[in-house]
C-alpha cells in the first residue's frame, strides 16, 4: 500500500468515526486514486458514502463489489453489501452474499444468517407490500424461518417437537 493511500485511509477511518461522511468519502475517494487496489479503501469509500446523500445507491453497490473482488476472504465487506442489499430490497443478492459471509467466517455463520433472517422478516413485507398476499406472507415467513433454524443449528422437525 503506498503511504498516500495509507494515510487517506487513516484519516477518512478517523473522519467515519466522528460521522464526517463527507470529509471521509473524500479522504478514501483519494486513497481509492492513489492505490486502486486497496480493497479497504473502497470499502471505506462505500462505508462513507452510506452517509453522503448524493452518492447513488449503484455507485454504493459498485464500491462494495470492488472491495470483494480485490479482497473476496473478508466477511466484512460481504456482510455490508449484504446489509446494504436487503435495505434496497435486492433479497437475493443479500442472501447470497451473507452466505458467502458465513462460509468465509464459518464460526460466526449463525450471526449472519440470523441478520438474514430478521432483515428479510422485517423488510420484506415493506418492499413486497404490493404482492403480499397470504401466500407471499407465508413465503416470507418461511425464509425468514429457515434461517433463523439454521442460525440456531435447528433441523425443522426438531424445531416443531421443541414447540
Amino acid at each position: 500500500m503506498t503511504s498516500a493511500a495509507e494515510a487517506d485511509i487513516s484519516a477518512g477511518e478517523q473522519a467515519l468515526g466522528q460521522l464526517d461522511y463527507d470529509a471521509a468519502y473524500k479522504h478514501f475517494d483519494k486513497a481509492t486514486k492513489a492505490d486502486p487496489t486497496n480493497a479497504v479503501a473502497f470499502f471505506g469509500k462505500a462505508e462513507a458514502a452510506l452517509g453522503v446523500p448524493k452518492v447513488e445507491a449503484e455507485v454504493i453497490l459498485a464500491l462494495y463489489k470492488k472491495a470483494i473482488e480485490l479482497d473476496g476472504e473478508n466477511p466484512q465487506y460481504r456482510d455490508a453489501l449484504a446489509s446494504f442489499c436487503g435495505d434496497l430490497g435486492r433479497f437475493n443478492e443479500a442472501e447470497e452474499q451473507y452466505n458467502a459471509a458465513a462460509k468465509i467466517d464459518e464460526e460466526n455463520a449463525p450471526f449472519y444468517w440470523s441478520e438474514f433472517a430478521i432483515q428479510y422478516a422485517r423488510k420484506a413485507p415493506v418492499i413486497m407490500a404490493q404482492f403480499l398476499d397470504d401466500k407471499t406472507r407465508d413465503m416470507i415467513r418461511q425464509k425468514a424461518l429457515t434461517y433463523a433454524l439454521k442460525a440456531l443449528g435447528l433441523e425443522r422437525e426438531d424445531a416443531k417437537r421443541l414447540l
